[in-house]
């Protein structure tokens, strides 16, 4: 049994790209999901337009990102055409969706916007 737990956190982890404290955190806790998807699975983008949707979900210095893990308490891994998401499977919609948005062209600041009016709705829910 610790011998597959201990595969499974390093899988997790060198497979998708998240911290060792992230993916220990998946094996313990029953609430936490990963879920992946290509940008070519949200619009097949090409040359600059998919370095440009990258940069958008990243942002300067990696604001748009952070501000999407903080305000959706998830983690958010870029790995070239991929995106791994860390979360909870409600926050992991959210996160997704607004990711979408990014990717589809909508300005970092409408979609943020849009992301806390539906987290405050969310979180006052629960």
């Amino acid at each position: 049994m610790l011998r597959s737990l201990v595969g499974s956190e390093m899988c997790i982890r060198d497979r998708l790209g998240f911290e060792m404290k992230d993916a220990i955190a998946v094996i313990r806790m029953d609430d936490l999901y990963v879920d992946s998807f290509d940008l070519d699975d949200v619009k097949v983008l090409r040359g600059d337009h998919l370095s440009r949707a990258i940069g958008r979900i990243a942002g300067k210095d990696g604001k748009t990102k952070y501000m999407l893990e903080n305000a959706t308490k998830t983690r958010i891994v870029l790995a070239d055409k991929h995106v791994h998401l860390l979360g909870s499977h409600s926050k992991i919609k959210v996160v997704r969706d607004a990711i979408c948005d990014l990717i589809m062209g909508s300005p970092a600041g409408k979609v943020m916007t849009k992301l806390r009016t539906v987290v405050s709705r969310l979180n006052d829910r629960f």
